[in-house]
């Protein structure tokens, strides 16, 4: 199946804004932007996996504190766990 690199991306902003806490749409919305469009294929595919995981353990596994799931080390977890937002 051949996957439209385009609406991938536009598909993950939209996720990454509209999270359920406004925490969560500031901190996942400014790292998708930030990364999206400098990320290859594969890396597109492991921030999906990422939006699939509930706000409360990406906000924990952000901060570095214990989760209560297994969030398994890529190239997109270790970006988002080094993340830092910033208002701006």
């Amino acid at each position: 199946m051949m996957i439209n690199i385009t609406d991938l991306k536009k598909k993950i902003v939209y996720r990454s804004n509209y999270r359920g806490t406004k925490e969560m749409d500031k901190l996942l919305g400014s790292f998708a932007k930030k990364y999206v469009n400098t990320l290859n294929e594969e890396d597109l595919q492991y921030l999906c996996d990422l939006l699939d995981y509930d706000d409360e353990n990406l906000y924990k596994y952000n901060q570095g504190l214990e989760t209560t799931i297994t969030i398994h080390s890529n190239t997109v977890t270790e970006l988002f766990k080094n993340y830092v937002y910033t208002i701006g």
